[in-house]
């Protein structure tokens, strides 16, 4: 699996790999997130001037998952790791973050995720992130929070977490 920076051509690609990613959410009682339209590619590009995205390519060269991240207060945060369904349970989001964590100058990684989503926070956790108490979140990451409940995803619970890198 080799890891690069997305191209601005690649950006429609990672729309539909959204699509894809976002589909398991149904059978778990969250068709809303299923059905929910991913970012445009416009939107995206904010990533390839602002922050990070990488591709996790297939063998056969196809885009396999994506990571986008941009810095939050001092720390790198992690906007959205999805992997589409015909790679999952490979190592390939987790091979996205360790790729990050290794090649960032950032203290720490950031992420706002699911509480009780198996390939969510638990899955995270074992990615070596902690959740956050509501005394360690920053003033990003509570704009962050206060944008997702605007958009409707405090519907389910949701938590801060980080992974430090450095001590």
């Amino acid at each position: 699996m080799r890891i690069r920076a997305v191209t601005r051509d690649e950006l429609p690609l990672l729309t539909e790999l959204e699509r894809a990613a976002g589909a398991p959410f149904a059978a778990i009682g969250m068709p809303e997130i299923a059905e929910d339209e991913p970012p445009a590619p416009e939107e995206l590009a904010h990533f390839l001037e602002h922050g990070v995205a990488l591709a996790a390519e297939a063998p056969d060269g196809a885009i396999a998952a994506y990571l986008l991240a941009e810095p939050v207060d001092g720390a790198l945060h992690i906007e959205q790791v999805s992997v589409h369904p015909d790679h999952a349970r490979r190592g390939i989001g987790r091979a996205l973050i360790d790729h990050l964590a290794r090649t960032t100058e950032a203290p720490a990684l950031t992420l706002t995720t699911f509480a009780e989503v198996p390939w969510n926070a638990p899955y995270y956790a074992r990615c070596g992130f902690r959740p956050l108490t509501t005394a360690e979140l920053t003033p990003g990451l509570r704009e962050i929070r206060h944008r997702e409940a605007e958009h409707g995803l405090d519907r389910w619970p949701r938590l801060c977490m980080r992974r430090d890198l450095r001590p």
